[in-house]
């Protein structure tokens, strides 16, 4: 159940969040909105994955 609600996630933050690695965003000069959107998106991604 939880694997599924994840992957549900994982989707809908596909759809809706940029993609910071397409746009080859340097973390080091990165906002704090835009490093939390990265962190939310890696720990979605793990936890689908899992």
């Amino acid at each position: 159940m939880k694997k599924q609600t994840f992957k549900i996630l994982a989707k809908v933050n596909k759809l809706i969040l940029p993609s910071y690695t397409k746009r080859r965003l340097d973390l080091s000069k990165a906002t704090k909105v835009q490093m939390a959107i990265f962190g939310w998106k890696l720990y979605v991604t793990k936890n689908a994955l899992d």
